[in-house]
């Protein structure tokens, strides 16, 4: 009887151990519906998502970016601080990418693009080796990019309008937290976010963007169809853009910058010309060759992603299963 209780004491020690180390190992998509791209609202964009966030060894960072965009690479803080790129740590041009946090202390990481770093592609975290927050790192206010003499230095981000009746006109954040930018999912994405929202006459779309990296042009079904950048009806080439919804029907978007709107940058909305409840908005059908147009059928919905800090219940799971499997054979 001794023997079998000591045996049953040990095993909930061991079960207790595995218990909190699966449940201390979280997982963190950077940025979350932002992902990882040249934020409009500057570094400040991930630094405010890091200030929520906790990070211990053992964790995950997935950085979430369309291959051939962005790449992420780990580096010194003096590297970090100047957006230097000739002597990364480690580097990654593969999206997405997963980066397990295996010691403590200070991690930097910026996109190797160009640019992008000095535009705000960077992020700066602290990893402590419990679950109790660690400091921050201290890092210097990024310098304002330098922008060419004709484009504006304007980057301010619109700010989220409150609901407003039916009967109101309102602002739309195009993308919400995503901004104007080139999507890791693909066209859906823009036309998820559209999916249930009733546009009408006089309310305004807000397209956020970083100078100089995207702009927005309103376009004829046949060039959203094509992706064709040629005639485009008017284009704006300094965020944030306010388009104001002036007349009823079908409107179509899109970047003009090389393979943005190809890869999905490009939205199509229907316009009514009252308060009442919209029109359905074109969605979005990818056709034999791979191009994407508006259609009748709803888009098809992708798996939503990873949630942002999710303990790993494969992990925790285990113990569980262990522990009962031991306590069935001492009851036998």
């Amino acid at each position: 009887m001794a023997r079998k209780m000591s045996t049953l004491v040990a095993f909930a020690a061991i079960f207790a151990l595995l218990q909190h180390v699966s449940m201390a190992q979280q997982t963190h998509v950077v940025g979350d519906a932002l992902a990882w791209t040249v934020p409009s609202g500057g570094a400040a964009a991930y630094s405010a998502w890091d200030a929520r966030k906790t990070f211990t060894v053992g964790d995950t960072l997935v950085f979430n970016f369309t291959t051939g965009l962005h790449s992420v690479a780990e580096v010194s803080k003096a590297a970090f601080d100047s957006c230097n790129t000739s002597s990364p740590i480690s580097i990654s041009t593969n999206g997405p990418t997963n980066i397990t946090l295996r010691s403590a202390g200070s991690h930097y990481y910026l996109c190797t693009i160009p640019n992008h770093c000095t535009l705000g592609q960077k992020l700066a975290i602290n990893v402590s080796r419990s679950a109790s927050p660690a400091p921050r790192p201290v890092t210097p206010p990024t310098a304002a990019p330098v922008m060419a003499p004709s484009v504006s230095p304007s980057m301010s981000v619109a700010p989220a309008t409150a609901p407003a009746p039916a009967s109101a006109a309102q602002a739309y954040i195009v993308g919400d937290n995503m901004g104007w930018s080139v999507p890791t999912g693909g066209p859906v994405s823009y036309q998820r976010w559209a999916n249930g929202k009733s546009f009408k006459v006089g309310d305004t779309l807000v397209f956020n963007f970083v100078n100089g990296t995207h702009n927005v042009a309103r376009i004829s079904k046949a060039s959203y169809d094509s992706c064709n950048t040629t005639s485009p009806i008017n284009t704006i080439s300094t965020g944030p853009a306010r388009i104001a919804l002036t007349n009823s029907g079908e409107h179509y978007y899109m970047c003009t910058f090389p393979g943005h709107c190809s890869m999905g940058q490009k939205l199509a909305i229907n316009v009514t010309g009252t308060g009442s409840a919209a029109a359905p908005t074109p969605s979005i059908a990818t056709t034999p060759s791979g191009s994407t147009v508006p259609s009748d059928d709803s888009p098809a919905t992708s798996p939503p992603p990873p949630s942002a800090s999710a303990p790993s219940l494969t992990l925790a799971a285990l113990p569980v299963t262990f522990l009962s499997l031991a306590l069935a054979r001492l009851i036998n």
